[in-house]
Formats: C-alpha cells, sequence, structure tokens
C-alpha cells in the first residue's frame, strides 16, 4: 500500500554541543536522507521540521534541524521517529519502499484464486532481496526476489503476483 509519509530513522542521540542530532537511518544508507529539506515528527505529516543541514557519519546521519540549536534540545528530540514525504523520494519507476511491501497480498501470477499469503517481512542478502510470505496457517515461506520469480509488484492495489520455484510452497498446509 502506497502510503503518504514513510518512517527514514530514528533520533538516537547528540552530536556537539550546537544542537546536532544523530539518527540511525531506516533506509539504505545515512546518505539517502541528504535529499530531503523537510522531514516530520509525525506519521500524518503535521509537525514539520526543516532540516538545515545533514552529512553521513559512518552508519548515522548527523542532521541540523531549525529550532534545534543546543544539545539540551537536542538531547530533548532522543528517540522520536523521523518521517519522510514519499512524493518527495526520487525513486526509480518499478521501485518501492519495503514498508509499502509488506502486508501485500502474495498471488499466483497464473492463477489469480491461488493465494501464498502476505509479505510479512523482507531480507536484504547481497544478491538479491528475500521476501518473507507468511500463509493463513501461520507457516513462514522464503522466496527469492528475482523477475523470473516475482512478476508484478503492485503496492497500490496491495498484491504482488509470482511464479514461485518448484518446491517452495510444497510444505504449505
Amino acid at each position: 500500500m502506497i502510503k503518504r509519509f514513510l518512517e527514514i530513522g530514528q533520533i538516537v542521540g547528540t552530536h556537539g554541543v550546537r544542537g546536532e542530532v544523530r539518527v540511525h537511518p531506516w533506509c539504505d544508507s545515512p546518505a539517502f536522507i541528504k535529499g530531503f529539506k523537510r522531514l516530520y515528527l509525525d506519521a500524518n505529516g503535521t509537525n514539520e521540521v526543516e532540516v538545515r543541514a545533514c552529512r553521513p557519519h559512518g552508519g548515522v546521519a548527523l542532521l541540523s534541524l531549525s529550532g534545534v540549536d543546543t544539545v539540551e534540545q537536542a538531547a530533548a528530540m532522543r528517540g522520536k521517529v523521523l518521517y519522510m514525504r514519499r512524493s518527495d523520494a526520487r525513486l526509480p519507476a518499478g521501485h518501492f519502499f519495503i514498508s509499502e511491501l509488506i502486508g501485500c497480498d502474495v498471488l499466483d501470477a497464473d492463477d489469480p484464486a491461488l493465494r501464498y499469503g502476505t509479505l510479512s517481512d523482507v531480507s536484504k542478502t547481497g544478491a538479491n532481496d528475500v521476501w518473507h510470505v507468511t500463509n493463513d496457517a501461520g507457516q513462514e515461506f522464503l522466496l527469492p526476489a528475482i523477475p523470473p520469480v516475482v512478476i508484478e509488484t503492485d503496492v497500490e492495489r496491495n498484491v504482488v503476483r509470482i511464479r514461485p520455484l518448484k518446491g517452495i510452497f510444497d510444505d504449505a498446509d
């Protein structure tokens, strides 16, 4: 399902004495956060914060936010989740955020009446992502997210259509 606002990371601490915050990214890399001039402190986008500066620092992003000018103000932000407006992200056509894929119904590409389950998680393995599909009985199956298997991804309709490799769903109840 396409969401207007997505979690991008969590403020985990302060950096220096001028109010910078350390953000643990919940995206591919801290550098991804650099592309945003505005972030939000809620999932509805009603509490906006302006990003004055952002730079990757190891595994975190260091952000300077408008209105946060002291270490005390930055410390008060610890634990807050930051959201991005999806329309501010420039994804190539056919690419989606993991949080939009989770919850999609997984259907057979050749038999639309055949439902394998729900996409419940995504693991990054290096070569390709692995989708975790949980059926109605609670069994989890691992599915390689590769072009011969994933035929269609329609997050607007909350559906993905697959042509599973032989044997993946053999143990399904």
